[in-house]
């Protein structure tokens, strides 16, 4: 039996689920004691720190990601080196040019910004860029490597420090939303720290970037950067329109309450297209176009099966959920004229539709095939613009900005999965019959530990 349980708690999905269910759990439970503590308007401006932030991680480490990922799968000793080294040299580069260029717009519209929700956005997230790159910069070299144990321990140092200074916070402290922000760049450092000591974060093969490596993953970045941007934006654009609209501060503090929620079910997306990518990629490079197919039919028909019943969890328990999120604040007439529960009824249904136009998404990359994905997230990300804006400013109306997000996704399967037939065909029915295998295989895993378990206590 022991032998069984190392085997499984060793497991790329395992390791991969049990990161992102670490720092889902401990974000999520933040996020709670963080609207509990803040008053909206300070809630809004923590918001839109963190949603700029991610748009800003993704402009940086969108140009090497994926690309790092697809090609250190199947590289040699001596390529990898050079890899990473060009890895670290094209992010380090990203950062100071894009601090640069916060710092300067917030000189010169120093006076509007500071006047705005944004201001410790452009004051704080400049620091926080140079601070967060070495565990960053890991994080992107261990998941092409898939030693997920690590990645593990890097997310459960960076979110568990966060998360015992909020519960402190709320307990003792009651810090201010700007000592929140040096609470965090604090974190972030020691983060960091630990990745440099460990030589994870790559840096001392800086020196090892050649001319040859740094195209290989600029000539692939060049338009998964635009897509990872993109499928930030499809996450964040909400936000950041809402926050222009007429509907207020409030209205931010509010939609980012069921976008958070939304994560619950995106803790299994992430776990398993984290594995999916570099397998597929590999086989790809190898040339096993059958494997790749494979590979596509049993993440996508088990995701869909599970994400069926998240949804369905989702949308009964609504309310609920927001009571544990919340609490009664932004359930309360008095308090808002916008229905919480029902924009978590229907992100739920976009729960729905995320694994398949994820899946899509992975193949289009793992192919080789940047540009084409690229064009998918940029015809969403269209569609998302445009409902948002009819929805807040023609209609002033919350719920319609989460059916846009429900339309936009539909239209990225539809996209997908066209442009994915063209390499190898698309069968809905192969999707499920994969999931159902998927299902059946991991029962009979669990029936044999089960009887293991038995022999083991009679032994």
């Amino acid at each position: 039996m022991k032998i069984t349980l190392k085997k499984i708690v060793r497991e790329d999905n395992f390791l991969s689920l049990a990161g992102n269910l670490v720092i889902a759990v401990l974000g999520i439970s933040g996020f709670a004691l963080l609207v509990r503590s803040l008053s909206p308007d300070d809630f809004a401006q923590w918001v839109i720190f963190i949603s700029g932030g991610s748009l800003i991680e993704m402009l940086r480490f969108g140009i090497t990601n994926n690309a790092l990922i697809r090609f250190l799968s199947g590289a040699s000793k001596d390529q990898s080196v050079k890899l990473i080294g060009s890895n670290v040299l094209i992010s380090l580069s990203a950062t100071i040019v894009i601090a640069i260029v916060m710092i300067v717009i917030n000189l010169v519209f120093h006076e509007t910004i500071s006047n705005s929700v944004y201001n410790l956005f452009f004051t704080w997230y400049p620091v926080l860029v140079f601070i967060n790159l070495p565990w960053s910069n890991a994080l992107i070299v261990l998941q092409a490597k898939m030693k997920y144990g690590k990645i593990l321990l890097i997310k459960s140092i960076n979110s568990g420090i966060l998360f015992l200074v909020l519960v402190a916070n709320i307990i003792w402290f009651n810090l201010s939303v700007l000592e929140l922000v040096w609470v965090l760049l604090i974190v972030n450092l020691i983060t960091s720290s630990v990745c440099i000591y460990k030589n994870w974060d790559g840096l001392k093969y800086i020196r090892k970037a050649s001319k040859p490596t740094n195209k290989i993953l600029l000539n692939f970045g060049k338009y998964s950067t635009f897509t990872l941007i993109g499928t930030n934006l499809l996450r964040n654009a909400d936000i950041l329109i809402i926050s222009i609209s007429p509907l207020g501060n409030a209205a931010v503090a509010l939609f980012s309450i069921p976008l958070k929620l939304t994560e619950l079910q995106q803790i299994p997306l992430r776990s398993f297209t984290a594995t999916a990518f570099p397998k597929m990629s590999k086989a790809s490079l190898d040339g096993k176009v059958k494997e790749v197919e494979n590979l596509f039919y049993t993440y996508s028909g088990a995701l869909t099966y599970l994400f069926f019943f998240i949804s369905i969890v989702t949308f009964i328990f609504a309310e609920e959920f927001l009571i544990l999120i919340s609490g009664y604040q932004y359930l309360n007439p008095d308090t808002t004229d916008f229905n919480i529960v029902a924009l978590v009824r229907i992100l739920s249904v976009y729960g729905l539709l995320l694994p398949i136009d994820r899946m899509t998404g992975i193949g289009l990359d793992s192919i080789n095939k940047p540009n084409i994905n690229a064009i998918k997230v940029t015809i969403m990300l269209a569609t998302n613009i445009i409902g948002d804006l009819i929805a807040v400013f023609v209609f002033e109306s919350l719920e319609l900005v989460a059916v846009s997000t429900l339309l936009f996704t539909a239209v990225g399967i539809g996209l997908g999965v066209h442009f994915l037939n063209k390499e190898f065909r698309i069968s809905t029915f192969q999707i499920f019959n994969s999931g159902n295998t998927f299902y059946k295989t991991l029962w009979n895993q669990s029936s044999e530990l089960t009887d293991e378990f038995k022999l083991f206590k009679k032994q």
